[in-house]
C-alpha cells in the first residue's frame, strides 16, 4: 500500500488509535506498520491512543487547539492561551491551557506543554464556543468573557477585592488593552457570574459595565 492510498484513510493530521488502526488494516501486521511508522517520524505519538502524521507525510500543519481537546476532556481552551486567541493580551503564550470539570492535570508532548485547571461543574457549562475549521475540524474554547472570568478566578498571587484593585491588575499584570475590556460583553459576565458564584467574576462584570459608560474607558474611584 502507497502512502496516497494509507493517507486516504486518515482525513485530518490528527488521528486516535482506532482510525490508525483502520488506515493499516490491509497489512498483512498492523501493528508491526504502526512500529514502523512511529520510528521512522511518519507519526508521532502525542499521548497514548492520540498521534499526528509526521513532517514527511503531513498534508497541512496539526492544530495543537484540536489536540488540546483530545489529550484530556471534557475540556476546552480557556485561561492564557484563549485570552492569546483572542487578542486579549499581548504575550505569545506557549503552554496551550484549558479549563475542565474533571482534575487539574499537566501534559508534556512532542508537540509542546498542555494544562488544564478544574473547575466547578456548573462554571464549566457555560461560555465556551465552537470554531470550525476550513477543513472540517473544530475546536472548543472559551469566549473572551469566560477565558477572562477563569483567569481571574484561577489568579492566587494578587490580592484583589475592589474594583480599582481589578481594574489595575488587568492592565498591568495582564496588560490588557483598555479598549478592549470596553468591548466585553457585560451581560454574558453576569450569565457567568452566576454560574461561577465568585465573588471575583461578580467583581469583573460591575468593573466592565462602570469602563463601559465611561467615554474613554477610563477608571474613576
Amino acid at each position: 500500500m502507497t502512502n496516497a492510498l494509507l493517507l486516504k484513510s486518515m482525513p485530518y493530521e490528527e488521528l486516535d488509535y482506532q482510525t490508525l488502526q483502520d488506515a493499516v488494516s490491509g497489512y498483512a501486521s498492523p501493528r508491526m506498520k504502526i512500529s514502523g511508522m512511529l520510528a521512522k517520524g511518519d507519526i508521532i505519538r502525542v499521548k497514548k491512543g492520540l498521534y499526528i502524521l509526521g513532517e514527511s507525510l503531513r498534508r497541512r500543519p496539526y492544530c495543537r487547539e484540536l489536540l488540546a481537546n483530545l489529550i484530556y476532556g471534557p475540556s476546552y481552551i480557556s485561561l492564557e492561551y484563549a485570552l492569546q486567541y483572542h487578542g486579549v493580551t499581548p504575550e505569545r503564550v506557549e503552554t496551550v491551557t484549558s479549563v475542565t470539570c474533571g482534575r487539574s492535570r499537566s501534559f508534556d508532548s512532542p508537540v509542546g506543554s498542555f494544562s488544564y485547571r478544574a473547575i466547578p461543574l456548573e462554571a464549566y457549562r457555560t461560555g465556551m464556543d465552537r470554531v470550525e475549521l476550513v477543513d472540517g475540524r473544530a475546536f472548543l474554547i472559551a469566549i473572551p468573557e469566560k477565558a477572562l472570568a477563569d483567569r481571574i478566578v484561577a489568579e492566587r498571587g494578587a490580592g484583589i477585592s475592589t474594583q480599582k484593585e481589578l481594574h489595575e491588575y488587568l492592565l498591568e499584570s495582564l496588560r490588557v488593552d483598555p479598549d478592549v475590556l470596553r468591548g466585553f460583553n457585560t451581560v454574558r459576565l453576569r450569565e457567568i457570574a452566576g454560574h461561577y458564584r465568585s465573588r471575583r467574576v461578580e467583581l469583573l462584570a460591575d468593573l466592565l459595565n462602570r469602563l463601559s459608560k465611561n467615554s474613554k474607558g477610563v477608571y474613576h474611584a
